[in-house]
């Protein structure tokens, strides 16, 4: 059964790569990361300005931030190797008035990203490119 921050965790990066973005929020100090229960670092991004937006309305801590766009290419360029270098997670899709959910190394969110961007959205299916054109597979554990 899957859960409904996993579900959230996936949509993160098919909407992603869909719509070229991700969204943050922000305000006059900067961008939030609060710790988790772990007890590391989180930075949230969403998919969509609507899932960041609903945070920002329903969670007290957000309310003062601002939401802001940032492009795909931008966000894995410079965003996931600068939070990799201060040592911070990537909260993906967090939701709910306690804005939770799925947080992961920039790493991986750099490799799922390039998943979803080779399997032409549909996860599990890996395209290799040869002379006959592009001919999709699917990975054995899918």
């Amino acid at each position: 059964m899957t859960t409904p921050s996993a579900a959230n965790s996936a949509r993160f990066f098919t909407e992603a790569i869909r719509d070229g973005a991700v969204w943050t929020v922000r305000d006059a100090d900067g961008m939030p990361a609060p710790m988790n229960a772990s007890g590391e670092r989180a930075m949230p991004f969403w998919s969509l300005r609507t899932r960041a937006e609903r945070v920002r309305e329903i969670s007290p801590e957000y309310h003062p931030f601002e939401v802001v766009s940032i492009p795909l290419d931008d966000f894995q360029t410079k965003w996931l190797p600068g939070l990799s270098r201060d040592g911070l997670k990537v909260g993906v899709n967090w939701a709910g008035a306690r804005a939770t959910g799925y947080d992961l190394s920039p790493e991986e969110v750099e490799t799922r990203l390039d998943i979803e961007r080779a399997s032409g959205g549909h996860p599990g299916i890996k395209r290799i490119e040869g002379t006959a054109g592009s001919l999709p597979l699917r990975h054995p554990s899918a």
